[in-house]
């Protein structure tokens, strides 16, 4: 089976009032291996950090914020300022763009150490994205299944995203969807994900 061929990546996962395209795989074993570990041993990982009931907590995943600029990116009550593009990083976001013909300026990361650190339900709508922005996420490491949840009619839906493939999320989709990657104790292996995105007006 070819596995560059194996997903329509015209197909909408959604029902509804949005749009969810999955690439599967756009690369190879090889190469997904290659750049996890090169941005597990060099990214500039940190906690990442929430204000919840007016407490600053911190979480056993870590978070990165590259881009074009030092653009601001604020959710969860807290601020992160973006740093400079790594040359891996530079590759993946020509790979992305080619495939999805759509322009990033930055990309959050997130490392996953093993499937109890997980990301609750939640939708990117923050201000700086824009309406209807679109995030292109790449997945490296280990399979990790994810969910949609219509913020209305409450419907889920899932998908297993798999080592080195690639999931966009489009249109209206943050305004009507939410997300998560449920925390599963039978994952030993570390993940990371790479949300592509556009920030505006900085």
């Amino acid at each position: 089976m070819d596995l560059f061929n194996e997903f329509n990546t015209e197909h909408n996962w959604l029902p509804k009032d949005g749009t969810v395209n999955y690439y599967g795989h756009i690369l190879s074993i090889e190469k997904a291996n290659y750049y996890f570990q090169e941005l597990y041993n060099t990214i500039e990982w940190k906690h990442d950090s929430a204000v919840i009931n007016g407490k600053l907590i911190y979480t056993d995943r870590k978070i990165a914020w590259y881009g074009n600029k030092a653009f601001n990116y604020s959710y969860s009550g807290t601020n992160k300022v973006a740093i400079e593009w790594t040359k891996a990083l530079l590759e993946l976001k020509a790979l992305v763009e080619e495939k999805t013909q759509h322009v990033f300026n930055s990309c959050l990361l997130n490392l996953y150490h093993n499937g109890e650190e997980g990301m609750g339900w939640h939708s990117d709508d923050e201000k700086s994205l824009g309406e209807n922005t679109t995030i292109a996420s790449l997945s490296l490491g280990a399979e990790r299944q994810f969910y949609f949840k219509h913020k209305e009619t409450k419907e889920t839906i899932s998908l297993l995203l798999n080592h080195g493939s690639l999931l966009v999320m489009k249109d209206e989709t943050q305004s009507h969807w939410l997300h998560r990657l449920p925390e599963s104790k039978l994952i030993k292996r570390p993940r990371i994900n790479l949300t592509f995105r556009t920030i505006i007006n900085q």
